[in-house]
């Protein structure tokens, strides 16, 4: 089982009241939110081993200089001070040193690289892996690793972690008329706004999802587009060529790496935490109380 973590603690943080708190007022609702999302995964699920997938880089410059826009409406704009400026504080990124070494104390694998987002991590780990892979995460993108053959399935929480979308193929091909292997394509000719790729215009989900069934992928549609006997409207093959310099780039960028460098870590899962006097030190320190006790007695169980 791999973990989307920031995906997962990000909805943690927000499912969770910020009236949860440690015993000096500071909020710890994403540290016992995630800490409890573990504990039902790993009860309902029963995974042999375990990976918090990390974003050591959440925009990777490479990515960047392929695309300027990736990303881009992400990056925080410094707004002057002034007295009609209301600063809201942020309660979210002092959690995640918590979450990390909760992650560490409690022995659950923790991975990430320079340089890559833990998408990047999640696509290696299951281009490595000899069996069946359940990726956890509210990222669509990962769709693009959904492999019946292999067993790669994404569990896609629509309430908590108490209901997941189980995707696989035959989800994919009813809902986008692709399979795994098509859905980075998908994404690319469509755009994705949240993103920052443009994608082609004139060309939505639905076109983007035909043109891939005639021409079966990127390469055969930009094929086609040289093609005067290919099956294209005049405006399409004119919006494809005009985005040429886009589609030599977008791959790279939208799909995932699976060559990422990680080190070697033991990724079975604890019964026991790796460090029993840093819990519990931490415990006290953030009250995490039940949410760690559940975890615990999940993993030991």
């Amino acid at each position: 089982m791999l973990l989307d973590t920031a995906s997962l603690y990000f909805r943690a943080y927000f499912g969770v009241p910020e009236s949860v708190r440690a015993p000096d007022g500071t909020p710890v609702n994403a540290v016992r939110g995630l800490l409890d999302f573990i504990a039902r995964l790993v009860q309902d699920h029963r995974p042999d081993a375990l990976v918090a997938c990390m974003d050591e880089d959440w925009r990777p410059q490479w990515r960047v200089d392929l695309i300027p826009s990736y990303k881009a409406h992400r990056v925080a704009e410094e707004v002057p001070a002034g007295a009609d400026v209301e600063e809201v504080p942020d309660t979210l990124s002092p959690q995640v040193p918590v979450i990390e070494e909760v992650l560490d104390a409690l022995g659950i694998a923790r991975l990430g690289a320079p340089g890559y987002e833990a998408d990047d991590v999640i696509g290696t780990l299951t281009a490595r892996a000899s069996g069946p892979v359940d990726i956890v995460t509210g990222d669509r993108d990962l769709y693009q690793l959904v492999d019946d053959a292999r067993g790669v399935r994404v569990l896609y929480p629509l309430k908590g972690v108490g209901t997941l979308q189980s995707t696989d193929e035959a989800w994919l091909r009813e809902k986008y008329g692709v399979d795994g292997a098509g859905y980075a394509d998908l994404a690319l000719l469509r755009g994705d706004p949240s993103d920052g790729l443009p994608g082609v215009p004139g060309i939505g989900e639905k076109t983007a999802a035909k043109l891939l069934a005639a021409h079966g992928d990127l390469a055969g549609i930009l094929a086609a587009v040289e093609n005067p006997a290919a099956r294209l409207t005049p405006t399409q093959r004119t919006r494809l060529r005009e985005a040429a310099p886009y589609l030599a780039v977008a791959p790279k960028v939208v799909r995932v790496a699976r060559d990422v460098p990680l080190p070697e870590r033991e990724v079975r899962l604890p019964a026991q935490p790796a460090d029993p006097a840093a819990l519990q030190v931490l415990a006290q320190r953030w009250g995490l109380g039940g949410s760690l006790q559940r975890l615990l007695s999940v993993l030991q169980g």
